[in-house]
């Protein structure tokens, strides 16, 4: 495996840096993945390549023997919300997501699960996956437990949780002091996000989540949407204090460009600092930061959407007191996407050292 890139001219990421842990045993890293959207299913297509697991075979070596994705549950368009309004039931289609992105890619199932109809009287629109964990909602009463039915279905190569299993909605004050309710509003808002809040404030963890967070030895934020995939989850009761109180290496694996009405002129170092006002306690000990240039094409293109790439501010990031991790993690395709296994070297580098600030 490659060295980690590094801001630092030390090739080895624990060199410098105290409260180093004994080196991982040979059974492998507990990894959480907190996120949503394409950004965390992405991700996991690239942990899941290093999960040991029975009946798994693979040319890539195990390193990680348990892996939980953690997963946001406030949206409220498309078949998600749909079906969210119909059945008064949790959106499932992040999950669903990340269930398809850990089952094996030439699996039969996966790709039923990621089919979506595309006409039918009350069908057009809806997805498979989501109508079929709809379902198991309505047989079981209950929409963890159907999340795990399907993935136990899916034979995925980790655990799935959503974030919190109350109904909340998000809630933003935008820079014009107006409040704006639900995510598809505050996404189609023409008003930057000042500040995100989620209804009811009550809303907890599952107490599987916290646990998972202070086994880990290896903790990821990121990528996604800066509000709706990634603060949604840091507001929920539990989270955050889990996050500051881990014993795991913390990684902010920060998005490759910048989003209108989420992030528009953010710098990574200002991703960073718009956490930490949601979190009110710092937990991060590293960021993933690409410094990669994108072709005149891509930029061109990304310009048309008022989006351009986040400017990667190493030092301001480390006076955060968050160690930048800087390099080549973007792939260019027709979107824009990080580079899934060159993330996974490095958070899995980062893991195996078990360093982290205190």
């Amino acid at each position: 495996m490659n060295s980690v890139p590094s801001s630092s001219t030390s090739p080895n990421p624990a060199a410098e840096w105290p409260h180093q842990r004994e080196p991982k045993p040979s059974s492998g890293l507990r990894v959480v993945a907190i996120g949503g959207g394409t950004g965390l299913s992405t991700l996991l297509r690239g942990l899941r390549r290093h999960v040991s697991f029975p009946d798994w075979s693979s040319s890539v070596p195990s390193q990680i023997s348990d892996l939980a994705a953690v997963v946001t549950v406030t949206d409220d368009g498309g078949s998600s919300g749909r079906l969210r309004k119909d059945f008064n039931m949790l959106p499932p289609g992040d999950l669903r997501n990340c269930m398809v992105a850990l089952s094996a890619e030439e699996d039969l199932l996966a790709k039923l699960f990621a089919y979506r109809f595309r006409s039918g009287s009350g069908l057009g629109g809806h997805n498979f996956g989501n109508l079929f964990v709809a379902a198991l909602t309505e047989i079981t009463g209950d929409f963890a437990h159907a999340i795990q039915l399907s993935s136990k279905i899916l034979a995925t190569r980790g655990r799935i949780y959503p974030a919190t299993t109350a109904n909340a909605t998000l809630v933003a004050r935008m820079d014009d002091g107006s409040l704006v309710r639900g995510e598809t509003n505050i996404t189609a808002s023409r008003q930057r996000i000042a500040e995100l809040m989620i209804e009811p404030p009550t809303a907890a963890a599952l107490p599987e989540t916290l646990e998972a967070i202070e086994r880990a030895d290896l903790i990821t934020v990121g990528p996604g949407s800066l509000y709706t995939s990634l603060i949604t989850n840091l507001l929920v009761k539990g989270i955050p204090t889990a996050l500051a109180s881990a014993h795991g290496v913390r990684v902010y694996v920060c998005n490759l460009m910048t989003q209108a009405n989420e992030s528009l002129g953010l710098s990574a170092a200002e991703h960073i600092e718009r956490i930490y006002d949601h979190t009110r306690a710092p937990v991060f000990d590293y960021a993933i930061v690409n410094t990669a240039p994108f072709s005149a094409d891509t930029l061109e293109r990304y310009a048309a959407q008022r989006a351009a790439p986040i400017k990667a501010d190493i030092e301001r990031i480390e006076a955060l007191g968050v160690r930048c991790i800087a390099g080549d993690f973007a792939s260019e395709d027709a979107v824009v996407r990080h580079d899934a296994i060159r993330v996974t070297e490095a958070l899995l580098a980062l893991g195996k050292t078990g360093v982290r600030r205190k």
